[in-house]
């Protein structure tokens, strides 16, 4: 036996080495999954008693934790010369064994969604114990090898129903920390008295140091706590398979290694908290209410407020001006005067000069801000120390992007006589605040029109709106005086609370005493307000009978009736009511951080004792209109927080608050969508200091 030590006169010994090996991994990984199991049920009993809190949570998006199983290994392939100093004088071919693996995890998907990622990096165990050969001797042999790595294990996570049950696969990279075998050959059955050799040890030579194979798997999350909770926790059983292609561990002969991989992974997430919308405070209310199982619906019909409302509006000036897509040209709905216009233009009679091109609702504030480039070079001409820098932002690239801010400061040297030093003209492809997120692609067409434009940016104080800074800084707001139509509080609204979960979409049917039906909808948001004079028509008021319909999910229709008293807004008196309006950029709730000092500095001041502040909040048309409902609410609720903060701190409790959320609803939107500017205005909150009656 060429290459082979001899044994011969060895006491007999039992091969137990390696099953003992086995048997305390098994029993390590029993004790692995028991272990994260009993953790799992643990932090499920303690968040238990915080069901108090009835707070609602999303599903989180980011999840960490660790995953423990037991790897079942299959040996194929030949091993035989195990290193330099020892060769086997048979080959082994087949082999089988159970190895653990344990590793800290993190993973990322959304709610809902198909598409995720996984990682894990740690420790993989793939020992095993060959079948037993029969050398040329006609003596038993028997083989085991312990092999380890450190890996590392990205994977792709698919759920194919936008469910629990998620499919996963990715490459598998490895690097080997452990080598070593146990070999003995045992005494022939034919050579009576003959003892078995001894039990030889060592390390595996020849070794691959990395490995780069793959893995494909399945699991299922099951949730351990429920949504009322921040912090949730998933317990989520598996199974991998990883195959021997790639898993040579040696360099040498063709051993391969196949894996079969069942386990669980303790998880843990934060959710962000779910804001409900808020309750609605009337002046007067009559409420109807009908209690389904699913659904409650009401209408509240406020009394006759009999107040002509002076309004002095403190209206916002975007620091934008937008630009038709493929145009470097400053568009005609902006008013562009002559150079002998501009000894008579004034920003505080700003409404005399009306844009040729101005259509749709809140024409007054329109009017404002087409006019923002006269208003800048007005400030520019009454500043003469005042700097600004123009950004264009241009899908085309910089340079059609640095022609479009060109074209207004052409505008403005030429015309107001602005020193060309004072304005600098810089060019992106992307403006710093975009309306293009990656991932979504509805409503395009809307979103590059948004960043279509040239943005204004200066560090002079006088220009800019109080307590902002920086190159971002929307300009000066302008004041205007105007009297406002029937006022929000003297709308009729009509809630479905919890239709969102029961139907599909809802719409209404308005009878009055006479027989006369009127139909509204279909809606999708949980509450609509509707003035109370696209009911009544001239009538000063009426009885009628409201009957909600509802579609569920399912495809049933569900109604409901109920009757009210309804009267018609008519001004009488007088009163003067102050208006601030608050901007935000797109699908933005906490932009609202940056006028918190306006907010507590110059608007709370000026609330009335025993006045009643009416805060709403709107978004644009682009995307999902039940989202855009919630956000609006979202902005209004931010809105509100800060205003009571600044009220606690001076001591006051004289102030009611009214709160809406109407989202995109074009009934109510102070302006049309039709464009970019009226988009980007109704991105906002509005809020009217209303004196006590």
């Amino acid at each position: 036996m060429n290459n082979m030590k001899s044994y011969t006169n060895f006491t007999p010994k039992s091969p137990k080495g390696a099953k003992k090996g086995l048997r305390i991994t098994c029993s390590t990984y029993r004790m692995a999954i028991k272990s994260l199991i009993l953790s799992s049920l643990i932090l499920a009993g303690i968040q238990s008693p915080l069901k108090a809190q009835m707070d609602q949570y999303s599903i989180p998006s980011w999840w960490f934790g660790a995953a423990a199983g037991a790897n079942f290994n299959f040996y194929q392939g030949t091993t035989q010369q195990l290193n330099s100093d020892l060769t086997v004088p048979a080959a082994f071919h087949h082999g089988n064994g159970e190895g653990l693996y344990v590793a800290p995890l993190v993973e990322y998907y959304r709610e809902h969604t198909r598409l995720g990622a996984m990682l894990q990096i740690g420790y993989d165990n793939r020992q095993g114990t060959f079948n037993q050969v029969i050398s040329p001797c006609n003596c038993p042999a028997d083989l085991s090898a312990n092999i380890s790595y450190l890996t590392v294990e990205p994977s792709l996570r698919f759920a194919p129903f936008k469910s629990n049950f998620y499919l996963y696969a990715g490459p598998r990279i490895a690097f080997n920390l452990d080598k070593s075998f146990s070999y003995q050959l045992k005494a022939s059955s034919s050579v009576p008295g003959q003892a078995a050799g001894p039990v030889e040890k060592g390390d595996l030579s020849y070794m691959n140091k990395t490995l780069i194979s793959m893995q494909i798997g399945a699991g299922y999350d099951i949730p351990l706590s429920s949504q009322h909770h921040r912090t949730q926790f998933v317990l989520s059983p598996f199974v991998s398979y990883q195959p021997y292609f790639g898993q040579d561990p040696r360099s040498i002969e063709s051993l391969t290694v196949t894996t079969l991989r069942v386990g669980a992974s303790i998880k843990f997430g934060r959710g962000r908290k779910i804001i409900a919308p808020a309750e609605i405070v009337a002046p007067v209310v009559k409420e109807a209410v009908v209690i389904d199982p699913e659904v409650q619906f009401t209408v509240n019909a406020p009394a006759n407020i009999p107040v002509e409302r002076r309004v002095k509006e403190i209206f916002p000036l975007r620091n934008y001006v937008f630009f038709n897509l493929g145009s470097d040209e400053i568009p005609d709905r902006y008013l562009l005067l002559k150079k002998d216009q501009v000894k008579d233009f004034k920003e505080s009679q700003v409404d005399l000069f009306i844009p040729i091109r101005l259509t749709g609702r809140a024409n007054r504030q329109m009017t404002v801000y087409y006019n923002v480039i006269n208003i800048l070079g007005d400030r520019m001409v009454r500043y003469p120390a005042t700097t600004i820098t123009l950004v264009g932002s241009s899908e085309k690239g910089p340079k059609d992007a640095r022609k479009m801010a060109g074209s207004i400061k052409l505008y403005l040297t030429d015309v107001f006589g602005i020193d060309p030093s004072r304005i600098s003209v810089e060019g992106l492809t992307k403006p710093k605040i975009s309306s293009i997120v990656r991932g979504e692609t509805d409503e395009l067409v809307l979103r590059h029109e948004g960043d279509r434009r040239v943005s204004i940016e200066s560090n002079s104080p006088v220009l800019l709106m109080e307590f902002q800074h920086g190159p971002d800084a929307p300009l000066y707001p302008v004041e205007i005086i105007a009297v406002k139509d029937a006022p929000l509080d003297s709308y009729i609204t009509f809630n479905v609370e919890g239709g969102n979960n029961a139907f599909t979409s809802w719409s209404l049917e308005i009878t009055d005493d006479k027989g006369n039906v009127q139909s509204f909808g279909p809606y999708s948001q949980e509450q609509v307000g509707i003035p109370g004079k696209s009911i009544l028509g001239s009538r000063p008021e009426g009885q009628y009978k409201v009957t909600m319909i509802g579609h569920t999910k399912s495809g049933k229709t569900v109604t409901k009736d109920t009757s009210v008293h309804m009267v018609l807004w008519t001004p009488a008196t007088s009163e003067e009511v102050l208006q601030f309006s608050i901007l935000f950029e797109y699908d933005d709730s906490k932009a609202i951080t940056i006028y918190e000092k306006y907010l507590t500095d110059i608007v709370t001041p000026k609330i009335p004792q025993g006045g009643t502040v009416v805060i709403h909040g709107y978004t644009d048309i682009i995307g999902n209109a039940a989202y855009n409902q919630i956000l609006s609410l979202r902005r209004a609720n931010d809105v509100r927080k800060i205003i009571e903060k600044s009220l606690a701190t001076a001591g006051r409790s004289d102030v009611k608050f009214e709160l809406y959320g109407f989202g995109a609803d074009p009934n109510v939107s102070p302006f049309d969508n039709n464009n970019p500017e009226g988009r980007f205005y109704n991105r906002t909150v509005i809020i009217d200091l209303v004196p006590h009656m």
